[in-house]
């Protein structure tokens, strides 16, 4: 059966997990619609004393995080490496805002904040002409709605890397940097619950760079096909399993 490791890179707010549960409870319950029969674990990454072997992990999912990639925090850049022997192994990996800035900056691109200040809010991701062909992204429509909730982004993609959707705050939605390993910068795990509730926190900073808070929280939306990208990853998570052996680290 195909076991994924939901990798939890920090907490959300202590009013946010108490409504609605935390990162990891987020992405379980988008995930309820994947195989039956697929195992989900999760790894505390901040508060792990280390971190497991790869062999039995057919898929990770790298989650969002309050605190920022460039801090370089231990546990932080304990993860990098790891993440650089998964891709190796060919394991399937979908990393998530914090997630995707990890992966970017682990495989030798650049995150760190975004020039123009944060992005908060369902906002429009469009495809480029090789998200269109991807079998990740590939099923969405050209243009759909996701919830995001980003200060920092990635600056400078790493070599190789694909770049798979845009929109007109970030060049660099959604990345795909091997043949089964993703990472994006919106949050498919988010509800519309969930994301009022952010928008709701980020009130003084999103009005301190001249955005209407309320306006934003007005324009929340469900966010199907983001949402779908979760089932669609255990999927092919699971296909990988039953396909050819993964090759040895190294």
């Amino acid at each position: 059966m195909p076991r994924l490791l939901i990798v939890k890179t920090g907490d959300s707010f202590a009013d946010v997990a108490r409504d609605h549960g935390d990162f990891e409870t987020l992405f379980r319950r988008a995930l309820a619609t994947a195989p039956a029969d697929t195992q989900v674990a999760v790894l505390d990454a901040p508060r792990a004393e280390a971190l497991p072997a790869l062999d039995d992990i057919d898929g990770l999912l790298i989650t969002g995080s309050h605190a920022m990639v460039s801090h370089a925090e231990p546990w932080s850049e304990a993860l990098k490496p790891w993440l650089v022997e998964a891709r190796a192994r060919d394991i399937t990996m979908l990393g998530v805002c914090y997630g995707h800035q990890l992966m970017a900056a682990a495989f030798g691109g650049t995150s760190d904040f975004h020039p123009a200040g944060r992005e908060s809010g369902t906002r429009e991701v469009t495809l480029t002409e090789a998200g269109r062909r991807d079998p990740l992204l590939g099923g969405l429509p050209a243009r759909f709605h996701a919830h995001l909730s980003h200060a920092q982004t990635v600056l400078a993609t790493p070599p190789g890397a694909c770049v798979l959707a845009a929109n007109a705050h970030d060049p660099h939605q959604a990345l795909r940097h091997g043949s089964r390993q993703w990472s994006v910068q919106f949050h498919p795990e988010f509800t519309p619950a969930v994301m009022r509730a952010y928008l709701a926190h980020q009130r003084q900073a999103l009005q301190d760079q001249g955005e209407t808070p309320e306006r934003l929280i007005d324009e929340v939306t469900e966010t199907p096909e983001a949402t779908g990208l979760l089932t669609r990853f255990a999927l092919l998570a699971a296909r990988a399993r039953e396909a050819t052996p993964r090759p040895e680290a190294g």
